[in-house]
């Protein structure tokens, strides 16, 4: 606690990379952190008392991990990608062997969202279709059941 009884400001961190991974992103990703950038911009807090200045402290402690996660940001063109095997960006279609389809896209850690089967390139799930093409099987684990699962489709059409 700070000796004017306030607490430090409470900043809720950008999903993490690994070390030594680069900050890939989609156009649509970085289009995102822009987006998210100038939105925080415009909303600055006043800072006119100490409620104002905990909350304009913690605007820019956001403000400033977001600029450093746009700095580093390496957005991928997928026209360059081998259109035939899962890279970044991707939107892979896997089948199971009961019939049932999933399909995931390969996205950077401030884009993913498993609920819209958006995952980032470092997950478990990612790394191991990365390098995959159509026929390749792979074996996925959910709810600590394992199925086994076909590529059936690689897209490489944005969002």
């Amino acid at each position: 606690m700070k000796e004017d009884g306030a607490e430090p400001p409470l900043v809720v961190p950008r999903p993490p990379l690994p070390a030594g991974a680069a900050n890939y992103v989609t156009r649509r990703g970085l289009a995102a952190l822009l987006e998210e950038r100038a939105l925080l911009e415009v909303s600055r807090p006043a800072a006119d008392d100490a409620n104002g200045a905990a909350a304009l402290a913690a605007h820019n402690a956001r403000l400033g991990a977001l600029e450093a996660r746009i700095a580093s940001a390496v957005a991928v063109d997928a026209a360059t990608l081998p259109q035939d095997e899962v890279r970044f960006s991707a939107a892979v279609t896997l089948r199971s062997v009961a019939g049932h389809e999933r399909q995931y896209r390969l996205v950077g850690v401030d884009e993913a969202d498993a609920q819209a089967g958006r995952i980032a390139f470092v997950a478990p799930l990612a790394r191991e279709l990365i390098g995959k093409r159509v026929g390749d099987a792979l074996m996925v684990r959910q709810q600590g059941t394992e199925t086994e699962y076909e590529i059936v489709g690689i897209d490489y059409t944005q969002e």
